[in-house]
């Protein structure tokens, strides 16, 4: 699977993320998004690096891959794109579904059946946790004698 398969597949046309105007995406629509690496378009490798669904695209590209806003994978694209370089070099592209979830569910078996894992940006790969600061540890305070009774 790769960006031509996909557009036989019934995806737009893929356009490059950096200067992608506003008003060529489908406005709250639910969609499957598709991000490619435009540097392996004609590579034996698949150039597909992410599948993705949104209920609102505009609002998860612009807002999310590119602002760095959202949840785990969306702030791991984010940072891919704009701290990687990516941006320079990647491609997007959707495809209005009725049942995204189903629908992206189906590409992504069908991409791990025919490369024999997810694309790159959608593996579930643990980053190596950050060593936590230390923290002071709190010192015992004495107990508190119990207040007196008034006479």
């Amino acid at each position: 699977m790769n960006s031509l398969t996909l557009k036989e597949k019934g995806f737009a046309e893929f356009v490059p993320l950096k200067g992608l105007p506003f008003s060529c995406l489908p406005y709250n629509k639910a969609s499957i998004l598709v991000i490619a690496d435009s540097s392996l378009a004609d590579k034996p490798t698949s150039d597909v690096l992410y599948i993705g669904r949104s209920r609102k695209p505009t609002k998860r590209i612009f807002g999310g891959y590119l602002a760095g806003y959202g949840g785990k994978t969306t702030r791991k694209i984010s940072s891919k794109l704009l701290d990687d370089g990516y941006l320079e070099k990647v491609t997007i592209s959707w495809m209005l579904s009725d049942t995204p979830k189903t629908a992206q569910q189906e590409l992504l078996d069908s991409f791990k059946k025919e490369h024999g894992e997810y694309p790159a940006w959608n593996a579930p790969r643990k980053t190596p946790e950050k060593p936590k600061p230390a923290t002071k540890t709190a010192k015992a305070r004495p107990a508190r004698k119990p207040a007196k009774p008034a006479p």
